[in-house]
């Protein structure tokens, strides 16, 4: 035993207590089963005089390991293993040496990963960037939204304010919601109809969850929003792309679809086609829920960035033509204020939401409360509502001098149509550039974008990708397609 205890180390200007340490230590001695069930331990004395450690520093540490069950005291014997620990052998030898696991890298069980959710995440850390179309967080209400949440903490009952709330949501915020959708997108909608999630992404997995089976059939376009295929394909999906031009889907090759096989559900960006930022036509909107009553599928309409189309009044969503009851309409605030504010909101008929506020407290008990309402009084306030008539004036500037930028300088290289809405340019590269190479080294110059679409399925083969113009500022945007001048040209 006291050649046991020279194994134990005492750092004294470590931030943990001494006897936690202690106490951790003969621990796991007990786990590896170098100390069995029934052995005795040295009195608290004998210890402390090995240890150089006052007396009542080991007592703790026994006390620890008493309270928690792994030593046992008998009057007048002392202190011992716990007899009722299973005996534990100490770890074999492999080839003359201690088998190598970490359970912290490695789980002693198997599972079987998913291809499709093998897909690398966005980080925003980069000083220069060309992203997927994000918002610029410097022009958001901050001062506003930071006094309108500080409101929320410090006023009103704490008990109802601090407390659980409803798993729909902040009954406020859908109550302000509902107005605003109805002025802002036509939709004729109350509270009931308002489901709050943490962005879309939430939305379309709750939908998926709760209406797929293995097996449905779900249709998307050839080119599509990756994180729409993931959750598809994840609810057990056959996932059907169709051709996309440059009106969005093409609505025909859906229709033939539906004659021969049931379709589930159809995934669709109307107003700012992803990735390529058209906008569905008018005559296909129609055909659209036209097939989706007469055949019984649901529609999943992501509204992603509604409220920045530069050329006139924004169309409709589909959902405001919906009468039939087959669309899930869904959008969120985190492409119009910033990614960090994770409020998002899934409008559908009432037996809906009920359903899927069912499924969702099994996921996220509910969001935050506090900050669903401080955006429930900007939006009442009317705080968002100049917010975004200010950034759409800001990022329309910022479109037209980018588009400028990349015609006078990367003409050689690149075709593009300017955007009508959204914060990100639909760019073609010359097919002799490899856009992955040219992404790595853009980012050694600390320049950020996507690798892009280069869709081997497409005819002809794309060589593509969104490059995101709201999140800088017009200088920033200079030295961005500097950089990527030069890289060019260097090719």
């Amino acid at each position: 035993m006291q050649a046991l205890s020279t194994l134990i180390s005492v750092d004294k200007d470590s931030v943990q207590p001494v006897y936690l340490q202690i106490a951790n230590q003969l621990m796991l001695f007990i786990k590896e089963g170098n100390l069995q069930a029934g052995h005795r331990l040295p009195s608290t004395r004998q210890m402390a005089d090995w240890l150089q450690v006052h007396r009542k520093t080991v007592i703790q540490a026994y006390d620890e390991l008493l309270a928690q069950g792994w030593l046992e005291s008998r009057t007048g014997s002392g202190t011992y293993v716990a007899k009722h620990l299973p005996e534990i052998h100490p770890r074999s030898l492999l080839n003359g040496s201690a088998r190598s696991f970490n359970p912290a890298h490695t789980a002693g069980f198997e599972f079987e990963a998913a291809p499709h959710l093998d897909k690398p995440t966005m980080l925003s850390k980069h000083k220069y960037h060309l992203d997927d179309g994000f918002p610029d967080s410097r022009l958001a209400p901050l001062e506003e939204l930071a006094r309108a949440y500080r409101s929320q903490l410090l006023t009103g009952n704490p008990y109802v304010r601090l407390g659980y709330g409803d798993t729909l949501g902040s009954l406020w915020l859908r109550q302000v919601l509902a107005s605003y959708l109805s002025d802002t997108r036509g939709l004729k909608v109350t509270p009931e109809n308002i489901l709050i999630t943490r962005g879309t992404v939430m939305g379309l997995y709750l939908s998926c969850t709760a209406f797929l089976q293995p097996g449905d059939i779900a249709v998307v376009g050839e080119l599509n929003y990756n994180g729409a295929n993931m959750n598809f394909l994840q609810a057990g999906s056959q996932l059907l792309k169709i051709p996309v031009d440059e009106h969005g889907i093409v609505v025909e090759a859906l229709a033939a679809i539906c004659r021969k096989q049931r379709v589930r559900i159809v995934y669709v960006t109307s107003h700012h086609f992803y990735p390529t930022t058209t906008a569905l036509r008018a005559d296909r909107r129609i055909e659209l829920l036209r097939l989706a009553e007469q055949y019984g599928f649901i529609i999943f309409e992501d509204d992603y960035d509604y409220d920045f189309h530069y050329l006139s009044k924004p169309l409709l969503p589909l959902a405001s033509a919906d009468k039939a009851g087959m669309v899930l309409y869904c959008g969120s605030f985190t492409k119009s204020i910033s990614p960090a504010f994770r409020v998002g909101y899934l409008v559908a008929s009432e037996n809906v939401i009920r359903h899927l506020g069912q499924l969702r407290r099994i996921i996220d008990r509910q969001g935050d409360n506090m900050l669903e309402n401080a955006i429930a009084e900007l939006l009442q306030h009317g705080i968002i509502q100049r917010y975004l008539r200010k950034a759409m004036r800001t990022y329309r500037q910022r479109r037209d001098f980018f588009c400028d930028l990349m015609s006078n300088q990367l003409s050689d290289y690149v075709q593009f149509q300017v955007p009508v809405g959204g914060m990100a340019v639909w760019t073609h590269f010359d097919p002799a550039i490899n856009l992955t190479t040219l992404a790595q080294k853009a980012l050694q110059h600390e320049l950020f974008f996507s690798p892009g679409f280069r869709n081997e399925e497409v005819s002809p083969i794309l060589n593509a990708t969104r490059l995101g113009f709201a999140s800088s500022t017009p200088e920033e945007l200079e030295v961005c397609i500097s950089i990527m001048r030069k890289l060019l040209k260097g090719t």
